[in-house]
């Protein structure tokens, strides 16, 4: 294997999906991850659905790590992981701040024995500062960061209950923005000799991902610009057969109600009355979409409606459930949905990696990991004999879901 980060070795303090999921991708990019799970395990691993034992939930964001169950209360725990660390390029935890200087394993006790180290922390509010100890999810980060009210904004207030979006954008961005800490501060100690400590922020990260920061900041709130807040929208139409399409941004917006009229093949509609400026195209929007949606009407081939609106500089999407898109032939050309190792006897499907390199090979999707299960193979590589192990395991310093005949459950 020529992976681009083989060789690098991770020791991973996280738990849920901020976390598992930054150094996800540095395991699928090739380094070697070990993960450190506490004896009452990740609350990930409850996530639904389960296929056999495992929660697919888990699956997908801890396949291909090794597992270590390790009761860090117990100071020859602590000394076993210390050994780890000392061994690591990359440390990435994301407890609430100074968890982890309670056991002797924050940066400043780590960078005393592996100054090279590159150690990021992933947080709600960052290690400092008045909001550090606030707990902090995903719904919760949104509130406090704007996304729930940009929901509220983009349906125009038509929502009769205020909800969170069903997706964890703030763990999984902030998660991709852990990755790219990892690899500019390996790229500073390339450069320099020198480790260091990365703080990564889910508030910060969800304020850098929003678009329409810099108007709400300058005070030009897109809720105050009702013509602008349409613009946005990119609406959706029903083909005759049921499939249902989105067009990219709205007929509201001055450049591209020009080339929704090219599409359709509609320049009368420049000059109608109803449609002359944006305000206008505002107020009636529901006619308007009425002429795009009887147009839609009259195709029966999808290549020819997308053919049609490419041809316009517009694009096209069809609704689909992931099942639909894991189906399609774009999926199968990328691979963009592999086997994963459903530790049952069968496999599990699940999404691939985002990436293509011309010269680097990228790993297998390695198997999730039952809890414990790689204790005797990783405590053995720290030079630890068996006998002691075994005996860590029936003391409770170590954990690993056993069932009597030896196997993993």
């Amino acid at each position: 294997m020529n992976a681009p980060l083989q060789g690098l070795k991770v020791v991973d303090f996280t738990r849920v999906l901020s976390g598992p999921s930054c150094t996800k991708a540095l395991r699928d990019l090739g380094a070697d991850v070990t993960k450190i799970e506490p004896p009452a395990g990740d609350v990930g691993r409850a996530g639904v659905p389960h296929i056999g034992p495992m929660s697919t939930y888990y699956a997908q964001q801890n396949a291909g790590k090794r597992n270590i169950s390790i009761d860090l209360n117990w100071s020859e725990a602590r000394e076993i992981v210390a050994e780890l660390c000392r061994d690591a390029d990359v440390i990435v935890e994301n407890f609430r701040p100074g968890t982890l200087a309670r056991f002797g394993l924050a940066y400043d006790d780590v960078v005393r024995f592996n100054p090279a180290v590159v150690y990021v922390s992933i947080s709600g509010y960052g290690q400092t500062g008045p909001w550090r100890n606030r707990p902090a999810f995903a719904p919760t980060v949104h509130a406090e960061t704007g996304l729930t009210d940009i929901l509220r904004q983009h349906f125009d207030g038509a929502l009769t209950e205020l909800r969170n979006d069903a997706c964890s954008h703030a763990d999984v961005y902030t998660g991709l923005h852990g990755v790219i800490a990892v690899l500019a501060a390996l790229n500073h100690r390339h450069r320099t000799g020198e480790g260091q400590y990365v703080d990564v922020s889910m508030a910060a990260t969800m304020l850098s991902v929003n678009e329409r920061a810099g108007a709400q900041l300058s005070g030009l709130d897109v809720q105050d610009e009702p013509v602008a807040l349409s613009a946005n929208e990119s609406p959706v139409f029903e083909l005759p057969d049921g499939r249902r399409v989105t067009i990219a941004t709205s007929p509201v917006f001055s450049p591209m109600f020009v080339r929704y009229c090219a599409m359709m093949r509609r320049t009368d509609l420049l000059r109608d009355p109803r449609f002359v400026s944006a305000t206008l195209r505002k107020a009636n929007l529901p006619a308007l979409l009425a002429e795009v949606r009887a147009w839609i009407q009259t195709f029966t081939d999808l290549d020819q409606l997308q053919a049609q609106v490419s041809e316009a500089g517009l694009a096209i999407g069809v609704v689909r459930s992931t099942a639909e898109l894991a189906a399609s032939e774009w999926a199968r050309d990328w691979g963009a949905i592999v086997d994963v190792d459903d530790r049952a006897g069968g496999t599990v499907r699940m999404p691939g990696a985002p990436w293509r390199f011309s010269r680097s090979t990228l790993p297998a999707p390695g198997i999730p990991y039952f809890q414990g299960e790689s204790n005797l193979e990783v405590l053995q590589g720290l030079g630890i004999a068996p006998e002691r192990i075994e005996q860590l395991h029936q003391r409770g310093v170590l954990r690993s879901r056993r069932n009597p005949a030896g196997a993993f459950d």
